[in-house]
């Protein structure tokens, strides 16, 4: 993904490099119209950049204060919780299933983001990702491939299978992620989520409910 607005980052990197240059000649009392002085400088004004650098790509990328103009996408990390409305169609009863809790841990960072999606009958894992932004076109998109791997008990029923997702990223009025699915088994069906927690949860709450087939089946 591209992870910053290539102009506005040139930018930074020699506002910050003069600050940086002429705070160190300041504090180290240098006349900077000599050479040797000038250049002198060199190694610590790169290790300042370096430092910001490093400071910005492990935090500073989350701010607001700079979504859009030098950083494009925006932070999803977190637990995202929903539904799932499938067009499913069971084998045994013709009928469809109703809609189906589920969670989305997007677990994202400057340079990587990987999506895992849990309900109660599967987990799957994003196998390549990516960010679809174009102000201009007003699209603000995530999109990625899965592989997709039901519970061992219910391989007669779900197997394993890929498929790919995409998702309109809205920020208002409400924040939340509203998307569309298809997969190798020519299913396919739509998933809206809203922020659940900033927190990458490794497992469904104890509340979270079971999936509407399984429900079925044990009612039966």
């Amino acid at each position: 993904m591209k992870n910053l607005q290539v102009k506005s980052s040139i930018y930074v990197i020699v506002v910050v490099s003069a600050i940086a240059w002429f705070a160190l000649a300041w504090y180290s009392k240098l006349d900077l119209s000599t050479a040797s002085s000038f250049f002198s400088l060199i190694p610590k004004v790169v290790t300042c950049d370096f430092l910001l650098i490093l400071f910005f790509t492990k935090w500073g990328w989350k701010w607001k204060a700079f979504r859009g103009w030098l950083v494009p996408f925006p932070n999803l990390h977190g637990t995202w919780s929903g539904k799932i409305y499938s067009d499913w169609v069971s084998t045994e009863t013709g009928e469809g299933v109703a809609p189906i809790p589920v969670m989305l841990i997007i677990n994202q960072n400057f340079f990587h983001i990987h999506c895992k999606m849990m309900t109660g009958e599967m987990e799957s894992f994003s196998t390549s990702e990516g960010f679809n932004i174009d102000p201009e076109r007003q699209l603000k998109q995530i999109a990625y491939i899965y592989t997709s791997k039901p519970r061992i008990a219910l391989n007669q029923r779900s197997v394993p299978h890929d498929g790919s997702i995409v998702f309109d990223i809205i920020e208002t009025p409400v924040r939340k992620l509203k998307g569309r699915y298809w997969t190798e088994r020519k299913t396919l069906g739509e998933i809206i989520l809203t922020q659940f927690s900033s927190d990458l949860l490794e497992d469904l709450p104890g509340d979270f409910g079971q999936h509407p087939v399984t429900e079925e089946e044990n009612l039966r």
